[in-house]
């Protein structure tokens, strides 16, 4: 019974560290599918962290907080739609300026936020509840059961792209855009309009992957407090092979990395005889390093369904074609 209930209380560790990462993935998802490539991700979950927090703190309304904090996100890949879509600028280098600019206004917003605590209410709110019945499974319960709303509302966004993707006549000129989006213009689809609302939405998602490590994880305001899971989500983007399904596996399963990198900080291990103690920055690595082997793994598989939209990157201008 200890190791059902150890097992359950590691794999509800693993959901809710994997939790910003699904938020992030499905962005990242949203923009790639119109074939943009964004690499700011990390800035517009951070903007999405510190707005949230900080109308938290002023309003103590858990709604209005998650809704300002997806606007906070979309806000910045507003910024990043203008230069790549109107202007046709760089998309790497205006996605990493994104970055740089949410660190940036969230260090700069979050000076005077460090150590104040969130209402009671919003912890409340937002907090972990049990669902009646299902939570008292054994193991999955706790797992997946007994757990933050924003934990359920991951899964249905999850579970909203995924059929709009496969099962829509939007979600199929949605893929045309980010495939060949001169036969999508030729056909009468408007190539501005995909491109910005799909954008706009993918920033609304990383916006609230950061509120909910400010909100619910935490639950209290550190700098740079993503710590680098815009990045991991980036990848998780071509490891769940841009299907919103697979980005649940692949959020969890690096959810679970982390939890085994805080779980094995300064555990003695016996090798030998000998009591070593693994260095928190090593395990700390371990993430990233899977995050390397994946990104080798799935380029070098070629099936074509596992391949990267073909115009991710490229910037379309009508008169090209």
């Amino acid at each position: 019974m200890d190791f059902l209930n150890g097992t359950g209380l590691f794999l509800q560790t693993a959901v809710q560290m994997g939790t910003p990462l699904l938020f992030g993935t499905l962005g990242g998802i949203l923009c790639e599918k119109v074939g943009h490539l964004n690499l700011g991700v990390e800035g517009m979950m951070l903007l999405g962290a510190v707005m949230g927090f900080l109308t938290a703190l002023k309003t103590g309304n858990p709604l209005l907080a998650v809704i300002v904090s997806g606007l906070a996100g979309m806000a910045g890949a507003l910024i990043y739609a203008v230069i790549t879509v109107t202007f046709r600028g760089n998309q790497t280098v205006t996605g990493l300026v994104l970055t740089i600019f949410g660190t940036g206004v969230s260090s700069f917003i979050g000076q005077n936020l460090a150590g104040l605590s969130l209402p009671e209410n919003l912890l409340t709110a937002l907090g972990i509840h049990n669902i009646p019945g299902l939570s008292a499974i054994p193991v999955l319960g706790t797992a997946l059961f007994k757990q933050s709303i924003y934990i359920h509302i991951g899964w249905i966004c999850a579970i909203v792209i995924y059929l709009y993707l496969k099962k829509t006549r939007l979600g199929l000129s949605m893929r045309v855009v980010g495939e060949n989006p001169a036969a999508a213009d030729a056909s009468g689809i408007n190539i501005t309009l995909y491109k910005y609302v799909h954008i706009l939405a993918g920033g609304f998602l990383c916006g609230l992957g950061g509120s909910y490590l400010s909100l619910v994880f935490v639950p209290r305001w550190q700098d740079e407090i993503t710590a680098g899971m815009g990045w991991i989500a980036i990848a998780l983007v071509i490891f769940s092979t841009w299907n919103p399904a697979k980005a649940i596996f692949g959020a969890y399963l690096f959810g679970a990395l982390r939890g085994v990198a805080l779980k094995m900080q300064n555990v003695p291990l016996s090798l030998f005889g000998n009591k070593i103690t693994i260095d928190s920055a090593l395990l700390d690595m371990l993430p990233y390093m899977m995050t390397i082997a994946v990104l080798v793994f799935i380029t070098l598989r070629k099936k074509k369904e596992n391949q990267a939209p073909a115009w991710l990157g490229n910037a379309y201008f009508r008169e090209d074609r």
